[in-house]
């Protein structure tokens, strides 16, 4: 089945509501059209009501049965002062609040705290940060992750892999990459995908010395710890674990290589050059970043994505509030 065929079905019925803090772009406004008529989840749009209609009219989206709230008109605005000035202990005044939450993704992110929204999708007129910075001081992270990071569903026709961290930490440490492999082969299942994940180096077992080597050596030890049952080997070049010849010579016996589909990169330079050669040269359809380890499901889109790449983010976002 197609994945966005499987994660519609498991949304089915369920009746969730994805927040949208940018609800004047006219990138969302298509989107949103698009799901409400699908019946597919439940959109609420951030922005100012007339604006919208406007823009939604001249762009002939039917936007008649969607939710619109305006920060500056919303009705709970004190108590969601309150809440949030609760959540940050002390770190932000009630003034401070109440400019921060006149800013959209601060509003849409409180939703999802409050439980009004089940989940957000930002990012097509925002930077990374603007997205991420809100969803960890008000969402944070869940239960056994120190932090968050962000991977990308790779696919082509049959084949469907995924790659991380793409997104978030510049140099992540034994510890976090192991966070990040746990993290990465949880999401994996959800898309129809059975985890078998490879911790990617420029050796395999040993094969050469280095720190970075032995950081993706340690990190394998710690996710093999927090996760006793997952499929998982390292340290393994790209070659050993995706071509079943060369797996079978440079790690015999693993259970990882030759056959991984969840390939976890030792820092962010790699993975960010890995999954773009993956898509303009191997014709892959990058989707993300998927942003992982947050107590609720907030995702980042790229400022260059288009109306599909919105309408698939808010289905996977969805899937991910399940």
């Amino acid at each position: 089945m197609d994945l966005f065929d499987s994660l519609k079905s498991k949304i089915d019925g369920k009746n969730l509501t994805i927040v949208f803090p940018e609800g004047e772009e006219p990138r969302i406004l298509g989107a949103t059209t698009r799901l409400v008529k699908e019946n597919i989840l439940k959109p609420i749009l951030i922005g100012n009501q007339a604006e919208i209609e406007k823009i939604a009219a001249e762009k002939s989206f039917d936007i008649t049965d969607v939710e619109i709230i305006d920060p500056k008109k919303y009705a709970d605005f004190e108590t969601m002062v309150e809440k949030f000035v609760e959540r940050r202990k002390g770190k932000n005044t009630k003034e401070q609040a109440e400019t921060m939450l006149l800013d959209n993704n601060y509003f849409g992110t409180m939703l999802v705290y409050m439980g009004k929204a089940d989940g957000m999708v930002s990012g097509a007129i925002h930077s990374t940060g603007d997205t991420v910075r809100p969803a960890l001081q008000i969402v944070k992270t869940a239960p056994g992750n120190s932090r968050i990071s962000g991977s990308f569903i790779m696919q082509k026709g049959d084949e469907r892999y995924m790659f991380a961290d793409c997104a978030i930490n510049i140099n992540p440490n034994a510890q976090e990459l192991a966070e990040i492999a746990v993290q990465t082969a949880q999401d994996a299942k959800l898309f129809d995908i059975d985890p078998k994940v490879a911790m990617l180096s420029f050796s395999t077992k040993g094969s050469a010395k280095s720190d970075d080597v032995t950081k993706v050596a340690e990190a394998t030890e710690i996710a093999h710890k927090l996760a006793p049952d997952l499929a998982l080997d390292g340290e393994l070049q790209f070659d050993a674990a995706f071509v079943p010849s060369v797996g079978a010579q440079k790690a015999p016996g693993s259970k990882v290589a030759g056959q991984a589909n969840v390939f976890v990169f030792p820092e962010l330079q790699s993975a960010n050059i890995g999954y773009k050669i993956a898509q303009r040269f191997g014709g892959f359809e990058a989707i993300g970043p998927i942003l992982q380890g947050l107590a609720k499901p907030i995702s980042d889109l790229s400022r260059g994505c288009n109306e599909e790449d919105v309408y698939k983010s808010a289905i996977l976002t969805a899937a991910l509030a399940l």
